[in-house]
């Protein structure tokens, strides 16, 4: 009896033993799949970060070209300024030696046609006031003068200053006298 007293300990003890063993490759698969999830989140984590890191980047950079742009935008119409400025000191060096007043005269003009060409070529147009009906999207009234008929009334009779248009948009008005 002795001998089978100590046989089923060992028996319950390769038992145990045995299911130490399962329990722990059980473990070992419950362990994998939450092993993969931890690795596929710290995965995506990272993905995020780097998009994250990636569009702030793109961001600035933008920014910074945006900011580029603006400083340079007004390049090209500087440019031709600067053509027209150079026209008006040869002109001004020819004043000193000529006395030719009706030289000059056609120099100038040659310089303003320049000039209206240049603004033209950008977009910019000058509003016709002067005889048109008085528009409030267009012109600017600085005074108001009476007239002898009904059909001159909100009629501009004067342009003070001219206005003008880039690309069909408003950037200053006429400054005009209307008729009431």
């Amino acid at each position: 009896m002795d001998d089978k007293e100590i046989e089923k300990p060992e028996i319950e003890l390769n038992q145990e033993v045995q299911s130490d063993s399962s329990e722990s490759t059980e473990q070992t698969t419950e362990e994998s799949p939450i092993q993969l999830l931890e690795n596929q989140l710290s995965e995506a984590k990272d993905k995020h970060l780097r998009l994250f890191a990636e569009f702030d980047n793109f961001k600035k950079r933008n920014a910074k070209e945006k900011l580029e742009y603006m400083s340079m935008a007004g390049k090209d119409v500087l440019l031709e300024m600067i053509s027209v400025k150079d026209d008006f000191e040869r002109a001004m060096k020819s004043f000193e030696n000529s006395d030719d007043l009706s030289a000059i005269k056609e120099g100038i003009e040659l310089i303003y046609d320049k000039l209206n060409k240049s603004i033209e070529k950008k977009g910019v147009k000058k509003i016709e006031a002067k005889g048109q009906p008085f528009n409030v999207e267009l012109h600017e009234a600085i005074t108001e003068i009476p007239v002898g008929s009904e059909d001159q009334k909100g009629i501009v009779f004067d342009e003070i200053e001219s206005g003008y248009t880039l690309h069909d948009k408003v950037i200053r008005f006429s400054k005009v006298v209307v008729g009431k």
